[in-house]
């Protein structure tokens, strides 16, 4: 059974979709932001992993089918931004200052952790694209000598904790805004932070899929300054 599944060309999507389903499953039955869909689903891929013994490249060959629609997904992030354009128009400066120092923010605390906690520049650069989408993320990592995999990793770990926490975040901090919601949510969390700043209204996600935009954009040059001074 074992060397059945490995050499599957449909194995590694099946149990992707089937262990975010039953992510979904459980958060629509417990309803806690603990239980978030992504987080459960890796969790759940990990230990059939685990139980089967069964290398992560044999399960990357046959999971990389559902890579190919994360272009469509991210474009598809336009249409909400499009729906609120006279919204974005009024607020311009307001949105830009805010993204800004969304990425101003997350840059700055990375380099204060590393030198909090003394680490070297490698893995200093390797944590410093890790608010921004993974495809921008990468080639930072990647251009500025950091380890990519752990970057991938960390951008993950960053997307889901903000998935898991932006309400509560909103709520402490008394951010009532629309737009500041969706601008802090999609510049600290990208994309996986975006689905719940979606599930908030229909301006937080637009708000939210723009900053995800500007926020890497902007993250390209900022890295470069940000690793030179480490």
């Amino acid at each position: 059974m074992r060397e059945l599944l490995i050499h599957s060309m449909f194995f590694g999507a099946v149990l992707s979709l089937a262990a975010y389903e039953a992510g979904l499953l459980l958060k629509k039955k417990f309803r806690l932001a603990i239980l978030n869909p992504l987080l459960i689903g890796t969790a759940c891929v990990m230990a059939v992993l685990l139980l089967l013994k069964v290398d992560y490249q044999h399960y990357h060959e046959s999971a990389r089918y559902i890579s190919y629609l994360l272009t469509p997904a991210t474009v598809c992030l336009a249409v909400p931004l499009y729906r609120q354009i006279e919204l974005l128009r009024k607020n311009l400066k307001a949105v830009a200052c805010g993204i800004t120092a969304g990425v101003l923010a997350s840059l700055l605390s990375v380099f204060l952790l590393a030198k909090l906690f003394a680490l070297s520049h490698e893995q200093y650069v390797t944590l410093l694209p890790k608010s921004i989408t993974t495809a921008i993320g990468m080639g930072i990592s990647e251009e500025l000598g950091g380890i990519e995999a752990i970057t991938v990793a960390v951008i993950i770990i960053t997307g889901i904790l903000g998935n898991v926490i932006a309400e509560f975040v909103c709520k402490a901090f008394r951010i009532q805004d629309p737009i500041a919601k969706g601008l802090a949510i999609g510049s600290a969390s990208h994309a996986i932070g975006t689905a719940k700043a979606m599930e908030m209204g229909q301006i937080e996600g637009a708000m939210s899929s723009l900053a995800i935009a500007v926020a890497g954009l902007i993250t390209v040059p900022g890295a470069s300054v940000f690793a030179k001074l480490m």
